[in-house]
């Protein structure tokens, strides 16, 4: 690997202190940060393979985003404007039920050339169903260089919330056979490229899991080390069925069958409440939180200052292509920004530093990585970021702090550094062939919405 320098631009460091270093540099040897400081005193430490110059730039962690749906991102845009049932039942399900293990891939690579370019740096995917193909999925993350948590799909229930029997059947799949494969892929990919591929238990939400397999679950996770993410409180329904069918409350039954600790990490968590929010802490129980989504299918607006204030680890993520329609971290940082502002009518909370902290440490934080990435500090493996500041919309830049969460979008992302190589160079990636990836999305997603029988248009009158 080669001895790389990043000098002269306005480092967002994130460690300990929060220090920022206006015209500062970092030194990245092999895969590891060596030092990170002023450039006149890092760029005499050693001699250099690579500088890049970073001038009027931003240098920062890469992006953490916790919450992915690689296999939405090839039916973006499949399910807008419609109520969430309808959402699920009549189209997304649908679709991915019709899934082959090439389309699996071929969307996995869409979702992560779309994340390489905005600067995403190490994800979380939550729910990899039998048919995507994990073993498809895990190479295209290897070879693409990024880091990523791949969850495996465990369920034994065809529910959703205090709806009974409504998943599509393209998406059912038997109990014992998802332990199995979560287990055999953990065994095959967990710490494989490098340590950059982690692989978690990845359950459905209450209504697909019975308490008995939450309960295996948990057994086996700390039997196997391994991690677990799933949904939880996304919508009010979920209180209604567990109040419904086990008197209890979200975070009430959470714990009942094992689902909160350190080791955790809830999708959404819009509907807790303050006992909730207690208990959340008190068992170090990590919450992604999902902006877009929650607006867009009108889920609501998940507690999140209030979260922070007990000392929740919230993290941030982009969920799918269907409730997002982007995988773009920096646009995801602004929108959690100012829901809250008008939420609690206070301008002061969720400032854009602790957004930054959400997106970047607390993310490497609910992924066990704290240790590793989140900050640029010496020691830990080197995944950053350079944002070009030179274009109207970034300019003057006298707070690029602010800049970056209020006025950036992922595509201000220059140069994207995993594991000490340069992956994203000049706004290009150099892992993978974007030609042939967004050539594959198209043909394979029109197989897939023929299978489905499903097709999609504007509600005005169409021409062709």
């Amino acid at each position: 690997m080669a001895n790389i320098l990043i000098k002269d631009g306005y480092i967002i460091t994130v460690d300990m202190q929060r220090h920022i270093f206006k015209k500062g540099a970092v030194l990245i040897r092999d895969n590891k940060i060596a030092a990170v400081g002023k450039t006149e005193e890092v760029q005499k430490l050693d001699k250099m393979d690579i500088v890049i110059d970073a001038r009027n730039k931003i240098v920062m962690p890469g992006l953490i985003d916790t919450h992915v749906h690689l296999a939405q991102a090839m039916i973006r845009g499949c399910a807008d404007d419609v109520s969430l049932i309808t959402w699920l039942k009549d189209r997304v399900w649908v679709l991915q039920g019709n899934y082959t293990a090439e389309d699996g891939k071929t969307s996995a690579e869409l979702c992560i050339l779309e994340m390489l370019k905005t600067g995403t740096t190490t994800f979380l995917e939550v729910m990899i169903a039998g048919r995507y193909g994990f073993n498809g999925i895990a190479e295209v993350v290897k070879k693409s260089g990024i880091r990523a948590g791949l969850s495996k799909i465990v369920m034994d229930s065809t529910g959703y919330a205090d709806a009974e029997d409504i998943m599509y059947s393209g998406m059912v799949e038997e109990r014992d056979a998802t332990i199995k494969e979560a287990l055999e892929m953990h065994k095959k990919w967990n710490g494989a490229a490098n340590g950059r591929i982690q692989v978690w238990f990845g359950p459905r939400s209450p209504g697909a899991v019975t308490p008995e397999l939450y309960r295996e679950i948990r057994r086996l996770a700390d039997e196997h080390n391994m991690r677990i993410t799933y949904h939880l409180g996304e919508v009010k329904d979920d209180i209604k069925a567990l109040k419904k069918y086990y008197n209890k409350g979200l975070t009430e039954f959470a714990e009942w069958v094992g689902m909160l600790g350190p080791d955790v990490v809830i999708a959404h968590g819009v509907w807790m409440n303050d006992e909730d929010i207690k208990r959340l802490a008190k068992t170090g129980t990590h919450i992604s939180h999902n902006p877009s989504s929650n607006l867009k299918l009108a889920s609501g607006f998940a507690p999140i200052p209030e979260m922070l204030d007990a000392g929740v680890n919230v993290a941030l993520g982009c969920d799918g292509g269907p409730s997002n329609n982007s995988y773009d971290m920096i646009r995801e940082m602004k929108l959690a920004a100012i829901i809250h502002k008008a939420r609690l009518l206070n301008p002061e909370v969720m400032p854009a530093e602790t957004v930054i902290e959400m997106a970047t440490i607390n993310g490497a934080k609910a992924m066990g990585l704290e240790n590793e990435v989140g900050s640029l500090e010496v020691g830990k493996k080197a995944d950053i970021i350079i944002i070009d500041t030179n274009s109207p919309h970034m300019t003057p830049s006298t707070n690029p702090v602010s800049n970056l969460v209020y006025a950036a979008h992922g595509y201000d992302v220059e140069t994207v550094i995993i594991d000490g190589e340069i992956i994203v160079e000049n706004r290009k990636v150099l892992t993978m062939d974007e030609t042939r990836i967004l050539k594959d999305a198209i043909k394979h997603a029109e197989k897939v919405y023929d299978r489905a029988k499903i097709t999609i248009n504007p509600r005005w009158p169409v021409i062709s």
